[in-house]
């Protein structure tokens, strides 16, 4: 999963976007999952429901990692182990790899 993350470092966020044209957050985890096999909901929250809730201490590489606001996920990466995750952060960036900035992240895991 990371090595297929890591060839689209540098595509630009575009909110709504879902392809290496230019993608948001949940637009780029959907799209590189689909590219081994999985297929996640479109939206950051429907992918934390969609996906099995791990504890932080379980989570591995290629897990997700969500940002949450009152219970809803605004926000999702893919976990890169060592507090790091790829992920399009917002309008002015890029894919990147980068450090998670909070403690306050769920993870989940899909199959």
């Amino acid at each position: 999963m990371l090595a297929v993350a890591a060839r689209y470092l540098g595509v630009p966020y575009r909110y709504g976007g879902t392809t290496p044209m230019a993608w948001d957050c949940s637009g780029a985890t959907g799209y590189i999952f689909s590219q081994v096999g999985i297929d996640l909901p479109r939206t950051a929250n429907q992918q934390m429901l969609g996906s099995t809730r791990i504890s932080r201490s379980q989570a591995v590489p290629g897990d997700l990692v969500f940002f949450t606001s009152g219970g809803s996920a605004y926000h999702v990466g893919i976990y890169a182990g060592g507090n790091m995750m790829y992920d399009a952060g917002r309008t002015g960036t890029s894919f990147s790899k980068r450090a998670i900035w909070t403690s306050a992240v769920s993870f989940g895991r899909v199959a």
